[in-house]
């Protein structure tokens, strides 16, 4: 709603950047953390299928404002995407709940009045990195998979505008639905396979993909500038499906590595770092596009490179 009042540039960064941000991970943590107190066999597969919504709420909210925008203006669909959350928040606030026994037993400390600060302290809990080499290094894997992903998923309509044949603007901004309608299945059926598999495995399998997916099918067009939208659909398609398990099974891997009664704690502890990965990522690959003159070689390259780091992170992680 306040979005879509906004004019000047402060205005959008305080209210789709700051509080949206904000908001959005008040919402999501605690949500994918509380699946952990309730599944256990079948954690990758729940998780995975809750967070298909993700993906679809990506291709309703963008194909909304793809074609709905030009017809009624921007102001009054960000409204109707703010009515239609509305009405998904309050419902999911009403059937959320957190298993009893899951929640840590109540210290003397905790009976204190609660202040910001003190709520904060026990929210984000650095101490366990010191301890646990595998919640360590859990958390420098999801890291660089979160510093990895958003970056395609920013730029890659920006650089088929660039670097295709004919594209028109609507076209490429097309791929983004795209690319979330690949991430649905994405999210739910890696999570089965994790199940079955072992979740850091899947993990490394997806990685190991997305690099590919990122060298041999978009990294040559670029280069050449001759991306066609065919190669681009199958890219954006492919990607989100196979990225899609870096938003699904990060929770899960984090929860295999901790206790029931620390996965919300140990979850928004390893997201507020890895949150620093994707807050820097997107500007760095701006920068590169910058330096290169406003060609995208060296961002899909660093991309690439970043999803190398990766997949070394998480076969340590496993190793680990």
């Amino acid at each position: 709603m306040c979005l879509s009042v906004s004019t000047e540039y402060y205005q959008f960064l305080l209210s789709f950047g700051v509080l949206g941000g904000l908001s959005a991970c008040c919402l999501f943590t605690p949500s994918v953390s509380t699946i952990g107190h309730w599944f256990n066999k079948r954690q990758g597969l729940a998780t995975g299928l809750a967070c298909t919504a993700g993906g679809i709420g990506g291709i309703l909210f963008s194909f909304i404002t793809l074609y709905l925008a030009p017809v009624i203006g921007f102001s009054w669909t960000m409204r109707i995407i703010g009515f239609i959350s509305l009405v998904l928040c309050f419902v999911a606030c009403l059937t959320l709940q957190t298993r009893p026994h899951a929640v840590p037993e109540t210290t003397q400390d905790d009976k204190e009045k609660p202040n910001l600060i003190s709520c904060l302290r026990k929210a984000v809990d650095f101490k366990p990195l010191a301890n646990d080499p595998s919640y360590l290094a859990t958390t420098t894997a999801v890291f660089l998979i979160e510093f990895a992903v958003f970056i395609p998923i920013t730029y890659i309509s920006t650089a088929a505008i660039a670097t295709g044949r004919g594209l028109d603007h609507q076209t490429a901004y097309r791929l983004i639905g795209l690319l979330n309608v690949g991430s649905v299945p994405g999210r739910a059926l890696p999570g089965y396979l994790a199940d079955r598999f072992g979740r850091f495995n899947v993990m490394i399998l997806t990685a190991a993909l997305c690099t590919l997916l990122i060298f041999c099918i978009w990294l040559p067009p670029t280069v050449l500038n001759t991306a066609s939208e065919p190669a681009l659909t199958a890219f954006a398609v492919l990607f989100g499906f196979w990225s899609g398990a870096a938003i699904s099974l990060t929770p899960v891997c984090i929860a295999q590595v901790s206790r029931v009664e620390e996965i919300g704690r140990r979850v928004g502890t390893c997201f507020s770092i890895s949150s620093f990965g994707a807050l820097v990522g997107v500007p760095i690959g701006g920068a590169i596009i910058d330096a290169s003159g406003g060609g995208f070689t060296g961002l899909v390259v660093f991309s690439g490179c970043f999803y190398v780091l990766a997949l070394i992170g998480f076969v340590v992680a496993r190793y680990v």
